[in-house]
C-alpha cells in the first residue's frame, strides 16, 4: 500500500520561504510521475510543479523562478520530494496537496502554507 504524507507547511511572512516535504512510501513502488498542487481559500485545486522520472519539471506561470521541485530516492520503498518555496506572497497561501503517480495516482491529506502580507 503506498502512503503519501506531507510536512512544513505553517505561517511565514511575505518574502519569506520554506520547503515542503513528502514522503511516498510504499513496497516496490516506482513513480512515473510526482508533484504538487494547492487549493486556495474558496478556489479550486491547481497544479504547481511536477516532475516526471525522466526529470523533467512543470512549473505554473505564477511560481516559475520562485519555487523548485526536488526529490530524494531511498529505494523503491521510499522516496521523498521537496518544494522549496521562496519569495512568497500572501497569493500563494493555499493548502497545499503532493501527489505520487504510478499506473494510478496517490494523493496525501495536504499541508497549509499561510503568506501573511
Amino acid at each position: 500500500q503506498v502512503q503519501v504524507v506531507e510536512s512544513g507547511g505553517g505561517l511565514v511572512q511575505a518574502g519569506g520561504s520554506l520547503r515542503l516535504s513528502c514522503v511516498v512510501s510504499g513496497r516496490d513502488f516506482e513513480w512515473k510521475a510526482m508533484g504538487w498542487y494547492r487549493q486556495p481559500p474558496g478556489k479550486g485545486r491547481e497544479l504547481v510543479a511536477s516532475l516526471t522520472r525522466d526529470g523533467i519539471t512543470n512549473y505554473a506561470d505564477s511560481v516559475k523562478g520562485r519555487f523548485t521541485i526536488s526529490t530524494v530516492s531511498r529505494d523503491n520503498a521510499q522516496n521523498t520530494m521537496y518544494l522549496q518555496m521562496t519569495s512568497l506572497r500572501p497569493e500563494d497561501t493555499a493548502h497545499y496537496y503532493c501527489y505520487a503517480g504510478q499506473f494510478r495516482t496517490y494523493w496525501g491529506q495536504g499541508t497549509q502554507v499561510t503568506v501573511s502580507a
